[in-house]
């Protein structure tokens, strides 16, 4: 399918947007209602109602206004995500990077609980059919082994791309949002009175009156989970597409949810024990059909957060948050990406959770704290997208911005009594943070100390440089990768790396450099000649998820410039030149590593070791820019910062001084 079909509303943009956007939320009704009522240890009209009236106003108020109307506006050019939103506004606060790596970091980490708990739920509901009772028991090996079979097959099979995902899944997630509504009126037809519970009353009532009241809040929030993914997945769907089928979407769950209500109440008992509301609105007979599409729903639902997961490390590492690691393209629409390495540390986060919690009960209880932390993260960033980029008054902004608070401060309060069943949860959450946070400081620190030097004043050194016989040609075409914004500048370092470590002679000196946009596919570039065929930089534009592959694009700059006759590339070596030859091309790659001449205080020495250290994991430069090996130098150079100053060494006369006898310390072998 091409990417035209997401810029409008169309059948099969609906059904790979229900394949890819909706599988959190769409599932939630496996468990959320049946979390609620053990939490509240009753089955009350009290608990009912006002379980019911807190789903719908949460999914009304968090999903639909926050989401789906107001945070879609903030698409960078078509894509999502709090990175893209993030570079929106990034210029209107310096601090705003701290609520960026938090938030990424929280719904990374949600990402490895979010197919465990989804697959389990629906595994489990084998345990109602009439001779499985005691084969599929919640936790037994059977049902462990199953669910990590379907993890590890979902995972395996994500090298292959959401384009082949959502159009294998969206016809199925179509059949299960109908099979939630059709249910759910089953069971209206029995007590339509559970329309009541709509009314925002009955949540006052429930979070007010009931001994547990607010703390209901942490299993209600389970409902809206998918909400933070379905912003990062814009970019694979389009806004468009998403308003529209979120329409049928709710409709669906709610409908769901309101039929799983009325069955209780029909029940008229407190104490239901562990039944799950879900599948006992379920025909017995149509039970182990409606097990096999939830399964299959839940996959989907685990492949929300899994495409959102790559989403946002893409752009991490655009941003210079995340160390550069390799990132495929396996289809041919944009926004349609794999990352190898998060694709496996996710699997293996996933894996773990399965061993450790075994069912999805057990799961329900540490699912939630770190999503709305992502959600309060991304509201403090769209109140500066509303009051910067879209120019709403302050007195518009600030009670937007109190309500979400409000709304999402309480459901992080009702989910941080959940911190103590989440520990491995919570130490890949802050690896993650620190990971990115380490990266960005240590970026800011290097790039505080670059020295630029003027490049105008070398220009007679590189000629001079150039035309000395006496030198070794080094490269016909040398090529350097700068990070000097202005083109009358070039670093200290690569003067350095020309005229110091070994002359490099070359007939022409190239020196790149790449501008990164804010609109994710730009690509354009522009030549400025320095000096007539001897030194030209080359500007490249990228747009933020455009992949830096320099020596193709090198290439085709070249290309463009003889066909043009700007440049001529023949061979200036006499017995190649004869024969029409093409010039040979090298790029020099500088590497740095901390110098032990340094003075750090120690929070920047922290920074700087943790930064090299990580950066032994990760892509080389020289792969991350698409260079050929065989066309690449890399040569090491010291990272000097802060020099180290005041040296008490002190200079004696030796004549004063002399030496002491000399000492063979091989005589006392």
């Amino acid at each position: 399918m091409s990417s035209e079909h997401f810029k409008k509303v169309t059948t099969a943009g609906l059904l790979v947007t229900l394949g890819i956007i909706f599988g959190d939320i769409g599932t939630s009704p496996l468990y959320t209602m049946h979390a609620i009522l053990k939490e509240a240890g009753g089955a009350t009209k009290e608990v009912v109602f006002g379980a019911i009236s807190c789903i719908f106003w949460t999914l009304t108020l968090q999903t639909t206004f926050k989401y789906i109307i107001i945070t879609l506006q903030a698409d960078n050019h078509g894509e999502g995500g709090i990175f893209s939103l993030y570079a929106l506004v990034k210029r209107f606060d310096k601090r705003l990077f701290l609520p960026t790596i938090i938030g990424a970091g929280a719904l990374l980490a949600d990402g490895i609980i979010t197919p465990p708990i989804s697959i389990s739920s629906a595994i489990e509901g084998l345990s109602g059919v009439k001779g499985l009772e005691h084969t599929f028991v919640p936790g037994n090996d059977l049902v462990v082994g199953t669910v990590l079979g379907i993890i590890v097959a979902l995972f395996l099979f994500q090298r292959f791309g959401t384009k082949v995902v959502g159009g294998s899944f969206g016809a199925i997630m179509f059949l299960w949002f109908s099979m939630l509504a059709i249910l759910g009126v089953i069971q209206l037809f029995h007590y339509p009175q559970i329309f009541a519970a709509l009314s925002p009353h009955y949540a006052a009532v429930l979070l007010t009156a009931h001994p547990k009241g607010f703390w209901l809040l942490g299993a209600v929030f389970l409902c809206t989970t998918g909400a933070e993914a379905l912003y990062s997945d814009l970019g694979h769907c389009g806004r468009k597409n998403i308003r529209m089928a979120w329409i049928f979407v709710k409709t669906a769950v709610v409908l769901n949810y309101l039929g799983q209500g009325a069955w209780v109440m029909l029940q008229n008992k407190e104490n239901l024990g562990d039944v799950n509301p879900f599948f006992s609105i379920v025909p017995v007979g149509f039970l182990i059909p409606s097990t096999i599409i939830a399964t299959a729903a839940c996959i989907i639902a685990s492949q929300a957060l899994i495409s959102g997961s790559y989403t946002l490390i893409s752009e991490a590492i655009i941003l210079n948050f995340w160390p550069r690691v390799t990132v495929k393209y396996p289809t041919d629409i944009r926004g349609q990406i794999y990352i190898p390495s998060i694709n496996w540390i996710l699997c293996m986060g996933c894996v773990l959770a399965v061993l450790y919690f075994k069912t999805s009960e057990a799961m329900t209880v540490a699912y939630g704290f770190s999503i709305t932390i992502a959600m309060l993260m991304t509201t403090i960033l769209m109140s500066y997208f509303l009051r910067f980029r879209q120019h709403y008054k302050w007195y518009v902004v600030t009670p937007i911005l109190l309500m979400f608070i409000t709304v999402e401060g309480s459901f992080f309060v009702a989910n941080s009594v959940k911190v103590v069943n989440m520990f491995m949860f919570l130490i890949f959450e802050f690896a993650l943070i620190f990971i990115m946070y380490v990266w960005y400081r240590a970026r800011k620190i290097n790039n505080r100390f670059l020295n630029f030097v003027p490049l105008r004043e070398h220009i007679p050194l590189l000629k001079d440089l150039s035309a000395d016989i006496t030198v070794s040609k080094f490269a016909s075409n040398l090529i350097y990768l700068t990070k000097a914004n202005n083109f009358e500048e070039i670093e200290q370092k690569i003067i350095y790396s020309i005229f110091s470590r070994q002359p490099k002679r070359a007939d022409i000196y190239w020196f790149v450099h790449i501008e990164r946009t804010d609109h994710p596919y730009t690509m354009e570039y522009s030549v400025q000649e320095m000096e007539d065929d001897k030194v030209i930089r080359v500007e490249f534009r990228l747009g933020f998820r455009v992949q830096a592959r320099i020596n193709v694009l090198f290439r085709k700059v070249v290309e463009e410039m003889v066909k043009n006759k700007e440049l001529n590339i023949v061979s200036r070596y006499p017995s190649l030149q004869k024969y029409h030859l093409a010039s040979d091309f090298k790029f020099v790659v500088l590497e740095k590593f901390l110098s032990f001449e340094n003075e750090f205080d120690l929070r920047e020495s922290f920074i700087l070791r943790s930064y090299f250290y990580i950066k032994h994991f990760a892509q080389s430069e020289t792969k991350a820019f698409g260079l050929d090996t065989s066309e690449t130098r890399i040569e090491k150079i010291p990272m000097i910062i802060n020099p180290v100053t005041n040296i008490p060494l002190k200079r004696i006369d030796p004549n004063l001084h002399p030496h002491p006898r000399h000492v063979n310390f091989t005589d006392n072998a």
